[in-house]
């Protein structure tokens, strides 16, 4: 009570004028951040009972500091508190996170002869971003069939620059090889509108606007070009057929599909381009009592504040409380007007409807994900005996060829997913000649030594002897926690017909445990073996990229000694700058003029240094 009164006479305090509120726990952790028109009045009503919301009591029951920032507007202030929430994630506060990581197309219009390219990431520059694709698939199909229609250069600029004469694509047909000239920047030009007015959804527009360009080459009696267009749009016709979903509309849409249950909710954004919904994007759920206003609020902020496309209008499935400074924040962004609308009837509340249905649809997908996940790690502890429900697990591996450039790897899976966060890589320093069990004994007792609770499992890659390792290693250190190895062994199977005895050998994985002469075999229950598997998967690909990796430096450091004026210094300038061995063979000669410290004789001695050697690798 007496904490509640401090905190009731510091907010007694709080000025009346617009900003943002962060409230703390104990530890003085930021569990939550809030915004308001009025501080002092806002801040007040969770000690009043006016704020109504489900999450309000749980909130008020943690917190034991409340702070405060002043903006001059209210727009201030919603920028502000998006900030926040990125940079402390706090625990009550909506925190949106894509399902995955989405392809996108990109073609920087700032070149002279413009390319696009699939990208994972979309920076901070001027490039022109198309999707995002709920696949690889879909973004490299969708490239493939512009590539087809408009066939701009697929070639990286390097190569762009450096070609001798045209490649076979331009052979096939699917460039007209600007690199060589054969296609003057203005005709390309036309070419790339075509493609960025397709990806952007104005197919139709598109279509009349190569129909002019073909009657004009026909007047011109230019017939193969009016061929070659007459095609074009012949493809483009065929794909507009093949689109069921067509609105009638030539505003560009994003539609906001929502599902909630108990204290769960499920978003979901449909992308509505020139009246064609052309693809949708999906986020982890959510777990928090907040009301819907306040989510969606939150998703459109955090959202739109990334480098995405704002499109002229948003449906969304309610009205926000803050919704005419959102709309002013966009509007900034985007440099245009925007909508933000709450349809009820007609064509708009239907794509809403179909929105809300894939949230829907993936909420009960995400959740039956969890229940196997759930069922699969409640049958490890059953089935291997664990003290506890294995929630986070730890699996090692070993990578190496006699014992060269030998690694391990740690990868950890929480509450049955991948924890990339808290992955590390080992490089073996004690051992030269191959031993595994020595290996894993140096990795262990680095791993363990280290700040760190222990995992709830630990996973070794190996039977009986990799083990006992690891036993040995936990138990030179005190640590308890359940360990198991998991092998794939050949089992012998008898079987007894006609009184004929038979062996079949089949390669299976087995599970051995501590204190126990036969191994398990979880084959009898796919959903528990399929995790550990994946599981012993990642970390035989971790170990391995690492293992690959060193041998590349390696094999670099070697061509790189052969240069005079190129030591162990320029070696470490040439990494940290291009970031890799495979950029630093890669690189043109203006790029390795660009390093620092590094003149013009010297560049050109290590280009030409490296592009004699990767002639003769490739002549091998």
């Amino acid at each position: 009570m007496r904490e509640i009164n401090v905190l009731k006479d510091k907010v007694a305090s709080f000025p009346k004028s617009s900003g943002v509120y962060l409230m703390k726990d104990a530890t003085q952790k930021v569990i939550y951040v809030g915004k308001a028109n009025d501080l002092k009045s806002r801040v007040a009503s969770y000690f009043t009972g006016r704020d109504t919301r489900p999450m309000a009591p749980f909130l008020m029951a943690r917190v034991h500091d409340i702070e405060f920032m002043v903006t001059a507007t209210q727009k201030e202030a919603l920028i502000l508190e998006n900030n926040l929430i990125k940079r402390y994630h706090p625990r009550y506060n909506v925190t949106l996170r894509d399902d995955k990581t989405y392809y996108h197309l990109s073609l920087d219009p700032a070149e002279k002869f413009p390319r696009l390219q699939l990208v994972r990431k979309r920076l901070n520059d001027d490039a022109l971003y198309f999707g995002p694709y709920p696949s690889g698939m879909a973004a490299k199909e969708t490239l493939h069939f512009v590539q087809q229609i408009f066939p701009l250069r697929s070639c990286r600029n390097r190569n762009f620059q450096l070609r001798s004469r045209p490649c076979l694509e331009h052979q096939i047909g699917r460039c007209f090889a600007p690199c060589k000239g054969l296609i003057n920047e203005e005709t390309y030009r036309k070419l790339v509108q075509g493609a960025v007015s397709f990806l952007q959804g104005r197919s139709r527009k598109l279509i009349s606007e190569l129909k002019r360009q073909m009657d004009e080459a026909s007047n011109d009696l230019n017939y193969e070009e009016a061929a070659l267009l007459r095609d074009r749009i012949e493809a483009l016709e065929h794909v507009l057929e093949k689109q069921n979903v067509d609105w009638g509309d030539t505003t560009d849409q994003d539609v906001v599909g929502l599902y909630t249950q108990d204290d769960k909710c499920q978003l979901c954004i449909f992308f509505v381009r020139g009246g064609k919904l052309l693809g949708s994007k999906s986020f982890i759920p959510l777990k928090i009592r907040a009301d819907i206003s306040e989510i969606v609020s939150s998703c459109l902020t955090q959202y739109y504040d990334n480098k995405v496309i704002i499109p002229d209008e948003i449906i969304i499935p309610c009205h926000l409380t803050d919704e005419e400074v959102i709309i002013e924040w966009m509007t900034e962004k985007k440099k245009e007007k925007i909508a933000l609308t709450v349809p009820s009837t007609g064509t708009k509340n239907a794509l809403l409807d179909m929105a809300n249905a894939n949230a829907r649809s993936l909420w009960e997908a995400a959740n039956k994900k969890e229940e196997q996940k759930s069922t699969a790690l409640q049958i490890l502890q059953e089935k291997l005996l664990l003290t506890k429900l294995p929630r986070r697990m730890e699996c090692y591996d070993i990578s190496n060829i006699g014992g060269k450039h030998a690694v391990g790897s740690m990868v950890t899976f929480q509450d049955g997913e991948p924890d990339k966060n808290n992955y590390r890589r080992f490089r073996i320093k004690t051992m030269e000649e191959p031993d595994d069990y020595a290996m894993m004994y140096e990795m262990l007792s680095r791993r363990f030594t280290v700040e760190g609770n222990p995992p709830d499992l630990v996973v070794v890659d190996g039977g009986k002897g990799h083990l006992n390792i690891a036993l040995s290693v936990l138990k030179d250190l005190k640590i308890k926690t359940d360990v198991i190895g998991l092998a794939k062994e050949e089992r012998n199977i008898i079987s007894v017909r006609n009184r004929i005895k038979k062996k079949a050998g089949k390669s299976e994985d087995r599970v051995y445990l501590p204190g126990r002469k036969d191994a398990i075999y979880l084959s009898a229950w796919p959903q528990a073996l399929r995790l550990l598997q994946q599981l012993r998967d990642e970390a035989h690909r971790f170990a391995l990229s690492y293992h690959h990796q060193l041998k590349q430096n390696d094999y670099m450091s070697s061509i790189l000694d052969d240069i005079a004026d190129v030591g162990p210094t320029r070696r470490k300038i040439l990494l940290k700058h291009f970031g890799s061995v495979k950029r630093i063979k890669e690189a043109s000669l203006g790029e390795l003029q660009k390093v620092p410290g590094f003149g013009t004789s010297l560049a050109k001695k290590i280009y030409s240094h490296l592009k004699s050697k990767s002639e003769h690798h490739d002549l091998i």
